[in-house]
């Protein structure tokens, strides 16, 4: 007979046995589903071409999906979602969407230039010229190929840059004036206009408006305001007792306006702004090449004229201004005919008169047709005026700074400008981003914002890092235009021709005829020929033949058609 303690004894062995076989069974389940798991990964894996997704990834892949485009694209980088990288989630712009224009913002030292430096490469590759403000000369690395190292390799990776190999690109280097270290670049004054010259010269609505008037009485009587000295013989002239006769019916000019422009121009000129004004002036054919199928990327450097950033911003303008009046219409292409980027873009809008912020946001809505794309590089979304943001297709945003209220101020009106998103917080991601890290949004092939995506950002191909003074004047001097803009031309212009009718004036009167002798023939034919041979009046006939009776004719910020 069996006591009590020996069933006990029993009935716990075979629930220790029963738990045994319980757990068995269960490690066993569990490992089928692994296995099944990895199956199905590791083929979903081999069938796309990439390797097994890491955790997380499943967000990364839907993010990616809404940048899958059909036609050709520019590489931005890979997604990060909860700071892993999905090497196989990229990150892209359409080609043919590069002419809804964009901006690239971000505090300094969080990748912007390399940002900047990536996407020139990209459209060069495709024989796409990019015109790109190389204002603190970080960029001219991109004309030799990049150098590795180990951190580089771990981007490479990170990014899925497989093809990545070290390249140089055709590049022209270019500076305002002559006082730079690149080829000389030049503007006449008539063809820079009195919106333009205004922002550079700081002045106000009312003062440029009298410059305008100043402008449209050049215009019109044929004279060339070439360089600061032919604006300045024409002020002069007409805030003389001659000159004021000139201005019968259309104006005045006061002494006063006349004293302030005067005295800007003096300054200009004293932080070099006459090297920049002149002959020959920038044709810009010139910007729009390609070399060996590879789009010519021109770089503008700021050189000597550092005392002036805005005076280097509103040459840009000009260049794109003029662009637009040269260039045919294209449309909507599949890729652009050129990319023009301005770095430090909050130099451009800083203090600019309506009628200037006016022909801005005019100029941007326009040049699109004809297949120029324009990309804005500044710290802060909101340095860029609310109506020219509004035009703006692709944001690539680095890294913001909340240190201060302002800060915190335009954070928010950051966040607000970006589609919803259920990945990430965007206030705390905009502070969080790293090195090389940007938030992107970018309108697909349709038209339509893609996903907001954190973006690990691709790396350049060229050196990040400048080649030297010595290496830039050389591939200066060496470039097929320096023939072309090396040397300054000063041909006959308003200084030369208001001197010489001054100096006419000035001559002392024929002494009278001798009574009694008839020499009216003699006279008649003297005082023709002297007429004829007067410097003013060959050069004011010369200025109507070339006018052809007409006044010039202006367009985009009062520049001059061409």
């Amino acid at each position: 007979m069996t006591t009590p303690q020996e069933k006990a004894a029993a009935a716990r062995k075979a629930a220790d046995e029963a738990a045994r076989i319980a757990a068995e069974a269960s490690a066993a389940a569990e490992a089928a589903e692994r296995e099944l798991a990895e199956q199905t990964a590791g083929g979903a894996g081999a069938a796309e071409g990439r390797d097994e997704p890491s955790p997380g990834s499943t967000a990364a892949q839907e993010i990616a999906a809404g940048y899958a485009f059909e036609g050709a694209a520019l590489d931005l980088g890979t997604v990060v979602v909860d700071g892993r990288v999905d090497s196989g989630a990229r990150v892209r712009i359409p080609m043919r969407m590069m002419n809804r224009h964009g901006l690239v913002a971000g505090a300094t030292g969080t990748g912007k230039t390399k940002t900047l430096q990536g996407i020139a490469e990209q459209l060069s590759s495709a024989g796409v010229p990019v015109v790109l403000a190389d204002i603190k000369g970080d960029l001219s690395g991109l004309a030799e190929p990049g150098r590795s190292s180990e951190r580089l390799a771990t981007r490479i990776a990170e990014t899925g840059a497989a093809d990545w190999a070290a390249t140089g690109f055709p590049t022209e280097f270019v500076s305002l004036g002559t006082t730079g270290t690149g080829l000389p670049i030049r503007a006449t004054i008539s063809s820079f206009g009195p919106v333009l010259l205004s922002k550079v010269l700081g002045l106000n609505e009312t003062q440029e408006s009298t410059l305008g008037l100043i402008f449209h009485w050049a215009d019109r009587n044929g004279l060339a305001l070439l360089d600061l000295k032919d604006l300045r013989a024409v002020i002069t002239h007409l805030t003389s007792s001659e000159g004021k006769d000139d201005l019968k019916g259309i104006g005045g000019v006061s002494a006063a306006t006349a004293g302030v422009i005067l005295r800007a121009l003096a300054n200009l000129e004293a932080d070099g702004g006459d090297t920049f004004f002149g002959e020959p002036e920038l044709d810009p054919a010139d910007l729009v090449r390609v070399v060996d199928g590879k789009g010519v990327i021109t770089l503008f450097e700021l050189g000597a004229e550092a005392a002036r950033p805005v005076m280097f911003s509103t040459f840009l303008m000009w260049v794109l201004a003029d662009l637009f009046q040269t260039l045919p219409e294209v449309g909507d292409v599949e890729r652009p005919e050129l990319v023009f980027i301005f770095d430090e873009a909050h130099l451009l809008f800083s203090d600019a008169s309506k009628a200037f912020s006016d022909q801005v946001e005019q100029t941007v809505k326009l040049i699109r047709s004809k297949g120029v794309g324009v990309f804005f590089c500044t710290q802060l979304p909101t340095d860029i005026p609310n109506p020219v943001l509004s035009q703006l297709g692709a944001r690539i945003q680095h890294a913001l700074r909340a240190f201060t209220p302002d800060d915190q101020k335009a954070l928010a009106k950051t966040v607000r400008t970006y589609p919803r998103t259920g990945v990430y917080d965007l206030e705390q991601a905009l502070t969080s981003l790293g090195t090389g890290e940007a938030i992107v949004t970018v309108l697909s092939e349709q038209g339509a914002p893609t996903p907001v995506a954190w973006t690990r950002m691709r790396p350049p191909r060229s050196l990040m890092d400048t080649i030297g003074v010595d290496a830039i004047r050389s591939r200066a001097l060496s470039s097929s235009l320096a023939s072309k803009y090396a040397r300054t031309i000063d041909r006959e212009s308003a200084y030369e021709l208001l001197a010489a009718k001054v100096a006419d004036a000035a001559r002392e009167p024929e002494p009278a005829p001798v009574p009694g002798r008839n020499v009216n023939r003699v006279e008649e034919e003297s005082a023709a020929e002297r007429i004829m041979r007067n410097p003013a009046v060959r050069g004011f006939l010369r200025s109507a033949a070339t006018a052809a009776g007409r006044e010039i004719t202006r367009s985009l910020f009062g520049t001059r058609r061409r």
